[in-house]
């Protein structure tokens, strides 16, 4: 039985929360650069770029994070791979896998 539609809309991302993403609804100012740490293979339709949120918002999860910038920039984060955070005295930078033509840059 539900008792609270509220929790389960979150729950399945049909409602937006914000404590549970750490993503406002608005759109993201981001900067980023493609991660030169590892040899990358050119021919891959995906590559690893570093990320920063400049607009202040965090990336809890990644799912919600997809959608937005899908929706924002024509972003294909991959969700399936695995992704990572590291926070510094110039703040936390992400590493994600981003199809490559989806980035236009």
């Amino acid at each position: 039985m539900i008792d609270d539609l509220d929790e389960y809309a979150k729950a399945h991302g049909i409602k937006h929360d914000q404590d549970r993403t750490g993503l406002s609804e608005h759109v993201h100012d981001v900067a980023w650069a493609e991660e030169t740490a590892f040899s990358t293979n050119p021919r891959s339709p995906y590559i690893s770029i570093c990320l920063t949120m400049k607009c202040g918002c965090e990336i809890r999860n990644l799912d919600a994070f997809a959608k937005q910038m899908r929706e924002q920039q024509g972003w294909n984060v991959a969700t399936s791979v695995g992704w990572g955070s590291s926070s510094g005295p110039e703040g936390t930078t992400y590493s994600l896998r981003v199809r490559r033509k989806s980035l236009g840059a």
